[in-house]
Order: C-alpha cells, then structure tokens, then sequence
C-alpha cells in the first residue's frame, strides 16, 4: 500500500559550528504492523535547484511522471532560472491602507455628495469634488504643501487607481484653484460636519475650547490684504502672517475657525467668536475655556453681563489674604489650592481660583530665565565694546547689538537701530548688585549702554 509512495526529507547536522542540511529520498512501509520511513537514495546537500530535481526523480520512481489521476492536469514543461537575490528590487511601491480608509471615511461622512451639491460638475476637465477629495487625503495622511502632494504623495500612493485620475492631471495649480472653490462653501461645509458628526459621535457642545494661532508667509504677501506684521507665535516677527481662531469641543472635535488679520490682538477676537458661535448653537448653559491672553476688564464685564460661564487663567499676583473660602485638592502628587474670592477684573462676582506650587515655581523660573539671558546678553555687549580700540559715538554694531538685545528680552521695540543714540560709560563695566533671598549675588550692569530714541 505505501511501497509506492517516496518522499523528499531533509535532516539538520551542526558540524564545527556551522550548520549543515542533507536531503535523502525515503519510502513509506509497514514493518511489524507500523509504518515506517526507509531511505532510498542519500542525495546529501542540495540547493533549490537540485531539490526540484530530486522531486522530479521521486516521480519518476514511483511511475508518477506520465500517468495522471482523472481530472489532473498536465503540467507544463518545467524551467528553471537563476535570481541575483541582491540584484532584485521593488520598483513604485505604492501606499494604499491609509488612502483608502480616507476613502472611506470621505464618503462615510457624505463629503463627496456635498461637494458634488456645491460644486456641480461644468466644463472642468477634473470635478472639483474630485480634487477636494484629494486634497482632503493628503492632508489627513500626509500633511504638506500643494506642490508636494502633486509632485510627490499622490504619485506615490494607490489614489491614481482608486479614483480612476491619472496622476498628469494632478498639478500644484489645479489644487491651489480648487482651494478657491471650497472657500466660499465654508459655512455649508462646517454645518454639514457638524450635524453628521453629532449622528455618529453624539457630541455635547457644553463646553467649548477657544484659542488662536498664527502661520506666517515667506515673501511680501502683497495679494492678501489680512497678512500683516504682529506678535509671532512662530518666533518670525520678519514675516507677515494671519492669525487663525480655532473653535473645539471637549473632544477636540472642530467645529469652526476665522481667519484674521496678523496684527490682531487675542483680547479683541472674543465677542466676535462667542457671538458666532452662540448664533449657530444658540444660548445655552455653555463653558468657554480660554487663555489668560483673551481675559481683559472689557471681556469679563461683557461675558459676566449676560451670564456665560468662562473657564480661564488670570494674572492675579495679590495674596491670598482676600480669599472667603479656600481649599486644597490632592489629585496624585500634585496639590493644588483652590479659593474663592472676589478679584478686581471680576467685579463682585465670586470666582474660583486654583493655583498650585508646582504653577508658581514655573513662572518664577521663566522670569529668571529671561532675566539671565539679558543679564548674558548685556555681558557680551560689554565685553565687545571693552575690547574695541577706540569709542565710538556712533557706531553700527553697538547699535544693532542693543537693539537686537531689546527687541529679543521683550523689551519696547526701537523703530530702527540707526536711529538710537548710545552713550557709553568705560567706568561702567563693573557687575553689581544686590544678593537675593537664595544667597546668590545678582548680577546687574547700571550703566554699559543707555540707548534711547530721538525725540
């Protein structure tokens, strides 16, 4: 019954450390009512080439080259080649889980029949909602420019064939022009989302985080009218920029976003933003979370007249002296102290304040941080001009340097490094000053350089 029957087995053999596999033909038979392997033929070590071979011969033994069970097809004639496996590489791999399930949720959220709504096809060689759509992706996959996503991301992924668009159709203008589509459709979208969001997610609008942003341009920036120049949160005060108010839920779910100009101060954006959201999702018992850059006298007085619910930070430096009730929170390690009290900006209105140890001891080591780095910055001004040959009444690179030095430490901008007068003591060099509670003796320069701006 198994006499017939040969098979191709491979036996592992370690010698002086290296590790050796010879292959053997073997039959099964029955001996002493078990069955049991028998070695045909040693074939001893073979590559995968001899081991097609030797499978070819175990056909052969046992009468299985030419004879064919019912229904068994005739294979082919067998060839062999020979792969340079270091030779061998992937040539356009392209991603595809990510596109798709962008795909996927585009659709789910019924994007693609909105814009085809807002956008209805015309003589356009690519729908809009098309080029939306990628757009779309490639911010949610692979956040980048225009230029990137036409050049490089949309080549590089499985876009081309899911969406049936050759990839010559995808250019850095055509996307830049289909941004000028969506624009106006900005208010229809934003509800959209949020009434499909709310099905899916059930969102609560209870509470809303509120905070602004800015994004500079590189360039003059002529063709829009809100790029100015204002404080640059991305350190670039060179560079014109817009700023960006952006609206969450407790989730961090957004819900809407206004673009103003770069020289807009936060305090002033808050009513505009309240009152625009409060007209979408009417007056409700509703929390505004904000930074302590939105909170002013104004603000407060104008939220508190109406009875909205504000969560925010306040630079309040009294002393805990005028608290009518206080408390502490254990949460883990950290403690924080929470008090009722009356403040200045808040009118008669109790507030509740938290502060904690942990709070204080940032702040005080971010002021003297910076007070050091002035401290080192006038260093290195004094140093420089005790090494120059000859004082100057007027010089450029004392001018540029305690410019450079005041506009970096916060202090009040000088129109231009040209137009400040410098007055230089040699006498002054000296560090001098107080010693602080700690027992370090400050360091302090009275009088390296006194600049001040004409009159």
């Amino acid at each position: 019954m198994f006499g017939n029957r040969v098979y191709l087995r491979h036996s592992t053999v370690r010698k002086d450390g290296k590790t050796h596999r010879y292959w053997r033909l073997v039959r099964s038979i029955r001996r002493n009512g078990k069955v049991v392997q028998e070695t045909v033929a040693q074939l001893g070590e073979l590559d995968a080439e001899g081991r097609l071979r030797a499978e070819a011969l175990a056909r052969r033994i046992t009468g299985r080259a030419d004879q064919y069970e019912l229904f068994e097809q005739r294979p082919g004639p067998e060839r062999t080649i020979s792969v340079c496996l270091d030779r061998v590489r992937l040539e356009r791999v392209r991603r595809f889980g990510d596109v798709w399930l962008c795909w996927t949720l585009w659709r789910a959220l019924g994007l693609d029949r909105l814009c085809a709504e807002l956008m209805p096809v015309g003589r356009e060689e690519v729908p809009w909602p098309m080029v939306a759509a990628v757009l779309v992706m490639a911010r949610l996959c692979e956040p980048s420019s225009e230029l990137h996503i036409a050049e490089d991301f949309y080549r590089t992924t499985a876009l081309e064939d899911m969406l049936e668009l050759p990839s010559e159709q995808i250019n850095d203008d055509r996307l830049y022009r289909a941004l000028d589509r969506l624009l106006p459709h900005k208010r229809a979208i934003e509800e959209h989302l949020q009434k499909r969001l709310g099905e899916l997610f059930a969102l609560e609008y209870d509470l809303l985080l509120y905070d602004v942003t800015s994004t500079f341009f590189e360039g003059l920036a002529e063709g829009n009218p809100q790029a100015k120049r204002g404080h640059s949160r991305d350190h670039r005060p060179d560079c014109k920029q817009v700023c960006i108010a952006l609206v969450v839920t407790r989730e961090g779910v957004p819900l809407s976003y206004e673009v103003f100009d770069g020289n807009r101060v936060d305090v002033t954006t808050v009513e505009e933003i309240v009152g625009a959201m409060e007209a979408r999702f009417g007056l409700a018992d509703r929390v505004w979370v904000m930074d302590r850059g939105m909170m002013s006298r104004k603000n407060i007085a104008w939220l508190q007249k109406t009875g909205r619910n504000t969560c925010s930070g306040l630079r309040d430096r009294r002393s805990s002296a005028g608290a009518s009730r206080s408390r502490t929170r254990a949460a883990g390690r950290r403690c924080v102290r929470v008090s009722r009290r009356s403040l200045p900006v808040t009118g008669p209105r109790p507030s509740s304040c938290a502060s904690s140890a942990e709070r204080r001891q940032k702040e005080k080591s971010m002021h003297e941080r910076f007070a050091l780095r002035i401290e080192e910055g006038l260093g290195r001004l004094a140093r420089r001009i005790h090494k120059a040959r000859r004082i100057l009444d007027r010089g450029p690179s004392s001018d540029r340097s305690a410019g450079s030095c005041s506009v970096t430490h916060g202090q009040p901008p000088v129109t231009s490094p040209s137009s400040l007068r410098t007055r230089l003591d040699p006498q002054a060099y000296a560090w001098t000053g107080p010693s602080d509670p700690n027992g370090r003796t400050s360091r302090a320069l009275p009088r390296v350089a006194t600049c001040s701006a004409p009159t």
